[in-house]
Parts: C-alpha cells; sequence; structure tokens
C-alpha cells in the first residue's frame, strides 16, 4: 500500500516538472521566471548543430562559472564523446556523477562511452544504476540498454 501512494506522490509531483527538467542532459529545473544563461543556450544550440567545439567552449565557460554544475560536466562529456576524445568525456561524467550521483543523463552517456571501448561489463554498471533510479522507467535507461542490446548482437557476429 505504501509503494501504491509514494507511485501516486511521485507520478503527481513529475507532473508539475517543466518538460526541459526531464531532459537527458539537464538534470535540474530552473526557477520560474529564471533567465537562462547565454552560454548554456549556446552550449544547446551547439549540440544541436553537432558543432562539438562550440559546444565544448560554450559549456567550458559554464563550468568555469560554476564549477559544481553536473549538467554543465555532463554536456561537456558528450560533447568531448562526440568529438572523439573519450579521456575527457570519462572525466567529465566522472564529475557529473561525483557532483550528483543521481545523474541520469551521466549515467547514460558514460555507458554509451565506455561501449565505445569496448567495456561492456561498466556499461552494464550504469545500466544498473539506471534500473535503480528509474522507479517507473526512463529514457536514459531505455536508450542504453537499446546500445547495450545493438553492441552484443554487433560482437557476436
Amino acid at each position: 500500500m505504501n509503494r501504491i501512494l509514494f507511485a501516486v506522490a511521485f507520478a503527481a509531483a513529475a507532473a508539475l516538472l517543466p518538460p526541459a527538467a526531464l531532459a537527458a542532459g539537464d538534470d535540474s529545473a530552473a526557477p520560474a521566471g529564471a533567465r537562462a544563461d547565454p552560454d548554456t543556450e549556446a552550449g544547446k544550440a551547439a549540440i544541436r548543430a553537432q558543432n562539438w567545439n562550440a559546444a565544448i567552449a560554450s559549456f567550458g565557460k559554464v563550468a568555469t562559472k560554476d564549477p559544481r554544475d553536473a549538467d554543465a560536466q555532463n554536456f561537456l562529456g558528450y560533447a568531448y564523446r562526440k568529438s572523439g576524445n573519450l579521456d575527457l568525456a570519462f572525466k567529465h561524467y566522472n564529475e557529473a556523477l561525483k557532483l550528483n550521483p543521481r545523474h541520469r543523463g551521466a549515467h547514460e552517456y558514460i555507458g554509451e562511452a565506455y561501449l565505445m571501448q569496448g567495456n561492456l561489463g561498466k556499461a552494464k554498471e550504469h545500466l544498473g544504476q539506471l534500473d535503480k533510479l528509474c522507479f517507473f522507467g526512463c529514457e536514459e535507461y531505455d536508450d542504453l540498454k537499446k546500445a547495450i542490446a545493438e553492441f552484443e548482437k554487433k560482437t557476436r557476429k
């Protein structure tokens, strides 16, 4: 019974969050009426354009202004991974997880980085963390699970 009440309360609370608060790369909601940081917005635009160097520059500025911003660290990790620099990707994903161990986006993306290295075991560890974090399931869990299944299918051939 307590589990059902918790589920109902959690679903009601989640419905009140703005959609951006639930995105994989951004685990924090901005206060109502808050202005978006121009460097954050420039970094997100650069990611959408797949301009990894511009994303790195923008999120580097965000991280310099606020070294405890787990989302900025996660976005830096993502941009470095997409640019092919796994060493710096791991550095920033690990920093994001140090700042916020429950950061779903960082767990998904570091898992995908481990797959790029061929480290299925570590990718599965982060899938396990997402399984614990995503009580009702979440996109980050689904995406990493799919990436792992594709990796396993490809490596069986």
